[in-house]
């Protein structure tokens, strides 16, 4: 288990590696323009060349700081505190990710930021509001 410095430190470098210019772009889009409501829209915009690399940037980000706190590298309490963006990022799939899952091709997976995502006292409530929030924000 990670002390609680060691969390800190993780933590700190995982925010330096989402200030990264690309990674920021990708993480822009991901909250502002995708918006998926079926596996069909996610499979569209997966044709295109900057929307998948976006996509597969945003996920597989939160998919390895999950697995840090599933394999206890980072302290989940910490996390919570500082990674709240995650929710917002699962929200867009989580009503499909079974289908996402059973549909050839699709990674990362998820399952860490699932795993995480259900142990996080509140998450289901703030994940209904945050779609409907970032739902309103993409059509405004």
């Amino acid at each position: 288990m990670a002390t609680p410095h060691e969390s800190a430190q993780s933590l700190m470098k995982l925010y330096d590696l989402r200030r990264e210019e690309k990674m920021r772009e990708a993480r822009h889009w991901y909250i502002r323009s995708f918006n998926p409501a079926s596996l069909d829209d996610v499979s569209s915009l997966m044709q295109t060349e900057e929307s998948a690399t976006y996509v597969r940037m945003v996920l597989s980000y939160w998919e390895m700081a999950a697995s840090f706190v599933v394999h206890g590298a980072i302290d989940r309490a910490m996390f919570y505190d500082a990674s709240g963006e995650m929710l917002a990022v699962f929200c867009k799939l989580e009503h499909m990710i079974d289908d996402l899952r059973e549909s050839s091709g699709f990674r990362p997976r998820l399952t860490n930021v699932e795993a995480v995502a259900a142990d996080w006292p509140g998450s289901k409530e703030r994940m209904v509001a945050m779609r409907e929030y970032l739902a309103d924000m993409a059509q405004s």
